[in-house]
């Protein structure tokens, strides 16, 4: 069973019992978070495609750790004109374990009988005509 999640504007695949490094999460070490946001899930042959997103699915995790990734140097220059810009940045992440990946399918409401419809259609366009 895998899932293909969107978290902080990237998408990842994930599989029960994956770590994973998502953008920085605002929950504390040992938190329960859940991604609603599916946008694919696969289990035992069977795929579930979000038009965007499956409904009613949901991934649960536990936040493991906050971190800093490696510094990145971005550096800016234009040829003779002596103009140069060196800066550097470090991207915040969450890492998550993930605990369950589940489609609970929505529910449907009841249908009525076609002959109550019909009966109620028939009342409807009577009330109208009056």
């Amino acid at each position: 069973m895998f899932a293909i999640i969107r978290s902080g504007g990237k998408q990842f695949r994930i599989t029960e019992k994956a770590r994973i490094r998502v953008p920085r999460i605002e929950a504390a070490i040992g938190d329960e978070i859940i991604f609603d946001d599916v946008l694919l899930l696969s289990s035992e042959g069977e795929t579930h495609v979000g038009r965007p997103t499956v409904k009613g699915a949901g991934v649960t995790a536990e936040v493991l750790q906050h971190g800093l990734e490696e510094k990145i140097i971005v550096f800016k220059y234009k040829r003779r004109k002596n103009e140069r810009k060196k800066a550097g940045h470090r991207q915040g992440f969450t890492e998550v374990l993930v605990r369950k990946i589940s489609l609970h399918p929505e529910e449907k409401p009841a249908e009525e009988p076609a002959g109550e419809k019909a009966s109620e259609k028939a009342a409807d366009k009577e009330t109208a005509a009056e």
